[in-house]
């Protein structure tokens, strides 16, 4: 066995010390990492964007195209009858063609065709929708289709695209978040809505139950009732503290950084959120042409005044769990929701349109997909009465600064079931909404494991130019 002499093992072992030492000593040198920089933090565009605000009214279940915007008059003709297409494959069986139940006429100057289930919508604004009637989706099926028209995906939860948006743009209003949807009780997938997914979580949208009527209510725990807001604000401080002391280490946490800000803007929304959805504020010819004493029109009415304080994207759905799901009795339902629907969505377009609005805003109206030109055969047994699911084929309406108005872009066959000509697909949609409020979908990307994540995703997509002003 060979020994070290006593002076070299000093000198290595002395040597060995003072590297353990010099990790701190450096950092020591390095000056306090920076304050986080606020995720909500307003954040230009790629470029001059059309609109700073979306309103999406969701029909929640799937309306029906050949009953409101796409009349078909050869099913009128073929009523009755096997069609000469052969039974059309989708989710359940159907039959013979089942002739739409509602009269159909032609709105504004640009004749724009509408049924009579959104005939006060089409007699007040015709000239200024544009109704794409060639959108299709990929499955039959109300979750996935409901998270591909919210997200961009059906199979897995990923960000919504109001998130993408407060991710892209940050908040215009502090005060407020960025994307709000509301609905009375919780849509089929329900969170996974609104949900941010991967991005960090103070992009997610803050949910409003809009079955409840009391203000405080509306928010869960938006006010605490044996807190004052000093109390609360003295918590808050220190709160930070300790956390900012927390990720010191951690600066690469997003979730950390989320649940800050999280904090720090529940506190400041108790004085401005309980405003923005306090509709007694409003004058009582307001109300009334909103319909307010009704959710549908309540919803609407504070969708307004919450894009007037500068929220950037607004959900509303009509109805909680897939309302517009006619399976049977088509002609009764979809007339009653279109009572339901059909006046408060005019009131909200004429309102925006007298506050000088509208041009800011674009407004998007439809559902997860449409419904079948056959009559849907009753599992079990019974009178065939209604429209299943149909995916391949559908409408939905845009109105608002940056769409051309009075406008029928695209078209389904002769009997409503596929889409045929200048055919949209959801990730279309959603790289003409990016494009409307000023991104290029291919460059607003978040990076997560490893990859480059976009709303639009890899399988393509393209700007419908067609149906820009």
């Amino acid at each position: 066995m060979n020994y070290l002499p006593r002076r070299e093992l000093l000198q290595r072992t002395g040597t060995g010390l003072g590297l353990l030492a010099l990790p701190a000593l450096l950092q020591a040198e390095q000056p306090p990492p920076p304050a986080a920089v606020n995720p909500l933090t307003p954040r230009p565009p790629h470029f001059v964007p059309r609109v700073k605000h979306i309103i999406h009214i969701y029909l929640n279940g799937g309306p029906s195209q050949v009953d409101t915007w796409d009349p078909k008059p050869e099913l009128t003709k073929w009523g009755g009858k096997k069609l000469p297409t052969g039974n059309l494959t989708t989710e359940r069986e159907t039959g013979v063609a089942l002739a739409s139940p509602f009269k159909f006429a032609q709105y504004g100057e640009s004749g724009l065709w509408c049924s009579e289930v959104f005939q006060e919508t089409a007699r007040r604004h015709a000239d200024r929708l544009c109704v794409i009637r060639s959108m299709h989706a990929n499955t039959p099926n109300h979750e996935q289709s409901m998270r591909l028209m919210n997200t961009g995906d059906e199979r897995l939860s990923r960000p919504s695209y109001g998130s993408w948006l407060t991710y892209g743009l940050g908040c215009e209003n502090q005060n407020l978040p960025g994307f709000v949807a509301m609905c009375p009780g919780l849509p089929v997938a329900d969170s996974s809505n609104w949900r941010s997914a991967f991005l960090p979580g103070i992009y997610q949208g803050t949910y409003l139950d809009t079955r409840k009527t009391n203000v405080t209510e509306l928010i869960a725990n938006i006010q605490s009732p044996r807190t004052s807001a000093a109390d609360q604000r003295r918590q808050l401080d220190l709160l930070a503290r300790l956390n900012r002391a927390h990720q010191v280490t951690r600066a690469e946490d997003a979730n950390l950084e989320a649940r800050i800000q999280s904090f720090e803007l529940a506190y400041r929304m108790q004085m401005e959120a309980t405003d923005a959805l306090d509709i007694t504020r409003e004058s009582k010819a307001t109300q009334e042409l909103y319909q307010a004493d009704k959710v549908h029109g309540r919803q609407l009415l504070i969708a307004r005044r919450l894009i007037e304080r500068g929220v950037r994207v607004v959900q509303c759905y009509h109805g909680d769990v897939q309302p517009w799901d006619s399976h049977s009795n088509i002609a009764e339902e979809h007339r009653r929701l279109g009572r339901e629907a059909d006046e408060p969505i005019a009131a909200l377009l004429t309102d925006l349109a007298q506050r000088g609005l509208l041009e800011e805003t674009l407004i998007l109206c439809g559902g997860e997909f449409g419904r079948t030109p056959g009559v849907e055969i009753p599992i079990g047994g019974g009178e065939p009465t209604g429209r299943d699911h149909n995916h391949h084929g559908y409408s939905i309406w845009l109105a608002g600064g940056g769409v051309k108005g009075g406008l029928a872009y695209g078209s389904t066959d002769e009997f409503g079931y596929r889409a045929i000509e200048n055919r949209v697909h959801v990730r279309d949609l959603h790289a003409t909404l990016l494009h409307l409020m000023g991104f290029d979908h291919h460059l607003l990307t978040y990076h997560h494991s490893g990859l480059d994540y976009r709303l639009t995703g890899v399988e393509g997509a393209n700007v419908v130019t067609g149906i820009l002003a």
